[in-house]
């Protein structure tokens, strides 16, 4: 794909891997428009990086998806990219979390449900707009899951599926559907503990911008590919494998 000259709307563009992306998407000579539900980060991503453009958004209640569509409309009908990248993960027990129910809605509202909502408004605009595309951002842990994610890695396995479905879909049509699977990356994300695996930002953006530059409809970052190839030749070795890791690094930390 062409990766200058393209207007970008990157959901939970503020911070970590969005603002990164959003950061070399603006180099490249795009115009970047970043949403998120906070207008702290906003305004610090926006004195970092002037040329960004800012929405204050949750992308969990449609009525700020609606509104965001119409803003959109009203100012930069041209949009002919939607990177869908927020997303939000809790790190609990399902058996002794008293709240775990209100928790997997959040995460289901934000990570799964609103990528489709925002597809299904922006579409019209994809489709009439040239070199346009729809990025989903996924994990590594589509394939492996991490045993202390309960819903976050089935909520990305449920967006993987949607997509490749979408793909088919839109396959006669002028949109290309690309899905970005990302493995553990060293942003705020991990809240001050990282794992020791986690790749820098700046690492991680540049393979996906090679993948989309050469054309990828599938781009697996880093240990996202491992964890591809283990999933297929040895599933159980490669659960328990990462949860050891997940487990020992945990324990490393207290």
């Amino acid at each position: 794909m062409a990766i200058t000259t393209n207007t970008i709307l990157i959901t939970g563009g503020s911070s970590g891997l969005g603002l990164e992306m959003a950061k070399r998407f603006s180099q490249l000579g795009n115009k970047v428009i970043i949403c998120s539900r906070s207008a702290v980060k906003l305004s610090a991503a926006r004195q970092q990086f002037p040329d960004l453009i800012t929405y204050p958004c949750d992308i969990s209640q449609p009525k700020d998806c609606g509104l965001l569509k119409k803003w959109l409309e009203q100012n930069y009908p041209e949009t002919n990219i939607l990177i869908n990248n927020a997303g939000i993960v809790h790190k609990t027990d399902f058996i002794t979390d008293g709240e775990v129910v209100e928790k997997a809605e959040k995460e289901l509202s934000t990570n799964l449900v609103a990528p489709i909502r925002l597809t299904k408004l922006l579409l019209p605009f994809l489709l009439s707009n040239q070199n346009a595309r729809i990025i989903n951002i996924t994990s590594g842990l589509v394939y492996v899951s991490r045993a202390d994610y309960p819903f976050y890695n089935a909520t990305k396995a449920a967006l993987h599926s949607f997509t490749q479905v979408l793909r088919h879909q839109l396959r006669e049509k002028p949109v290309q559907v690309v899905e970005v699977f990302f493995p553990a990356v060293d942003t705020p994300w991990h809240k001050g503990n990282p794992p020791k695996i986690a790749i820098p930002p700046e690492k991680a953006v540049a393979e996906m911008l090679k993948g989309l530059d050469q054309g990828k409809e599938e781009i697996r970052v880093g240990g996202a590919k491992l964890l591809y190839r283990l999933s297929r030749i040895a599933p159980k070795f490669a659960f328990k494998k990462l949860n050891n890791l997940v487990q020992n690094e945990t324990t490393t930390e207290k």
